[in-house]
Formats: C-alpha cells, sequence, structure tokens
C-alpha cells in the first residue's frame, strides 16, 4: 500500500538524461496545497526554471523544475 522511500521512482521523477542538459529540482508537497503555491511557482518561472513534469497520487504531488546548464553559464544580466 505505502510505496518504499528508497524506490527509484520517488528518488528520481526524471529520465536520467534530463540530467545532461539541465540542473534538476524536485518539489514535493502535498497535493491540496499546489494551488495555494501559484506566487512561489510564478517566482520560479522569473528566476529561468520551468516546470517540466507533474505527477501526483491522492497524497502527494511531485513537481519537477529544471533550467538548461547552457542558462545557468550564460552571464546574468543586470
Amino acid at each position: 500500500m505505502s510505496r518504499s522511500p528508497s524506490s527509484p521512482e520517488r528518488n528520481k521523477p526524471y529520465p536520467d538524461s534530463w540530467e545532461q542538459v539541465a540542473e534538476l529540482r524536485v518539489f514535493r508537497t502535498a497535493a491540496t496545497d499546489w494551488d495555494r503555491l501559484a506566487t512561489w511557482r510564478q517566482d520560479m518561472w522569473k528566476r529561468g526554471w520551468r516546470l517540466l513534469k507533474v505527477t501526483s497520487d491522492e497524497v502527494e504531488l511531485v513537481a519537477v523544475f529544471g533550467k538548461t546548464k547552457a542558462d545557468l553559464q550564460s552571464p546574468a544580466s543586470l
């Protein structure tokens, strides 16, 4: 009934190939809290992070944000 915390899907909810082209952040929250985080998600977007994947079950929502490695290496604009 419960999932093992050490399962590969839980620890890395994205394909291995994504790590070669992007810096990734995995965000976990209660599925019911996702709508309340709209401002936070907008702030991530403004900082160059893109929402790549969202999965959920009845309890937990998992969101994967990414920023391409090329974007990380470019000089910051003032």
